[in-house]
């Protein structure tokens, strides 16, 4: 056999039953939570303005600076496949004047995002994730709300090794004496060009600098909970209040900061530890200048994005089965010519009556046929040929117990609904 001409691009991958299926499935855990409190569904294009995320993300970010898969158009405008969620989300709100009617805005939203990633298991270049924001509310409710929508989603899928790391890194108010104290601390270190570079832009990205010898060099760094004025730890307080209230287990995490610098006050994330270094599977935080940044009015706001793709490699590695189905619960075997057009009036009957039903085609023999009914997962196969017709009824097979009975051809949609 000659190997295909054309394979995914480096980084990607191709969802494949039953793999597929599963990513279907674990994307509506994860938004069920918050389709059940009252989210409404928003969709965006899988390409923006350049500048929205070089203003939005930050220009000192890895993201900005290193992943994103930026191009001209033949229009001459500059655009960039969408590395996150928020920014365009929040530039809908405000395209659509969404934040003029009543507030707050609470938006769930589904999709692609791409990042010029080094490839390895959990860090791929195309993913998916399920995203939630609040948008219009400085209230701490909506940030422990988000965590916990995001706890029941995982809890749904059957997760119980996801960790919930909890920290604040402040609001304007407490910001300025933690970066001054920061930077003096990291300008005493000796560092690479390009991080000490980053030291002077935003010296919170060196926390969040994963390579071994630069978090070994911050075991002495200052920490921002030592900082926090009154309003900003009152905040912090009552959000982890409220994840205690609702049974949420969480960490405090005073050095969690996250690739992004439009985050404020709260930040959380969802961590397992069967993934190895690409341990999160999930995370947000609160974003309360990201709408002016972008042009907009003042509007606070909070959000998380859950990535589809690692959590259902934390189910793996939990070693639970994979959600979502694959088969059907009832295949045709129609013998014959007038048998075959039967059988797809059958079908097409289950179907519309929500019974997953499948049949043979191709004038397939009973053998070859049945072998593509036990292929089908079906638990029944109704097998018909002329003289059954003749006489009115089919044969239902029990596929688990090889049991069969002749059922009358008028009642059987109404047998076979009873059965599955």
């Amino acid at each position: 056999m000659n190997a295909p001409s054309f394979r995914a691009p480096r980084g990607t991958f191709d969802l494949v039953s039953p793999r597929g299926e599963a990513m279907l499935a674990v994307r509506d855990a994860l938004a069920a939570p918050l389709r059940s409190a009252g989210y409404g569904y928003v969709e965006t294009p899988s390409f923006e303005e350049t500048a929205l995320f070089a203003r939005g993300v930050g220009e000192s970010t890895d993201i900005v600076t290193k992943e994103m898969y930026s191009f001209t158009t033949r229009g001459g405008d500059d655009v960039t496949l969408r590395p996150e969620g928020t920014a365009p989300v929040l530039r809908a709100v405000l395209e659509n004047n969404l934040h003029r009617g009543a507030l707050p805005l609470k938006l769930w939203y589904s999709g692609s995002y791409y990042r010029y990633e080094r490839p390895q298991k959990g860090r791929y270049r195309h993913f998916s994730q399920v995203g939630a924001e609040v948008v219009g509310t400085e209230d701490p409710a909506s940030d422990a709300e988000l965590i916990v929508l995001a706890v029941d989603g995982y809890r749904a899928l059957g997760l119980t090794g996801v960790r919930v790391l909890v920290n604040t890194i402040g609001s304007n108010e407490s910001r300025p004496a933690y970066r001054a104290a920061l930077q003096e601390y990291l300008r005493g270190l000796d560092l690479d060009e390009e991080t000490a570079r980053r030291v002077e832009i935003n010296p919170l990205r060196v926390l969040d600098d994963k390579r071994p010898e630069i978090q070994k060099s911050l075991a002495e760094a200052p920490l921002i909970t030592d900082f926090l004025g009154p309003s900003d730890r009152a905040h912090h307080d009552t959000v982890r209040a409220l994840l205690t209230a609702a049974g949420v287990e969480f960490e405090d995490d005073p050095r969690l900061v996250r690739g992004l610098d439009y985050y404020t006050r709260t930040l959380f994330e969802f961590v397992h530890d069967g993934l190895g270094s690409q341990s999160a599977v999930g995370g947000g935080g609160r974003y309360d200048g990201l709408a002016e940044v972008i042009g907009g009015p003042s509007l606070p706001g909070v959000g998380f994005g859950l990535g589809a793709d690692r959590t259902l490699l934390a189910m793996e590695a939990e070693g639970l089965p994979l959600p979502g189905r694959t088969g059907v619960d009832v295949f045709a075997v129609p013998l014959g010519a007038e048998a075959a057009s039967w059988a797809f009036a059958l079908v097409t009957s289950l179907r519309r009556e929500g019974v997953a039903a499948d049949l043979a085609t191709g004038g397939r023999g009973l053998k070859g046929a049945m072998k593509a009914a036990d292929r089908s997962g079906a638990k029944y196969a109704v097998v018909v040929g002329e003289r059954d017709l003749d006489e009115g009824v089919a044969q239902v097979k029990d596929l688990a117990t090889g049991e069969q009975q002749a059922v009358s051809v008028n009642g059987l949609v109404t047998h076979l609904k009873r059965l599955v």
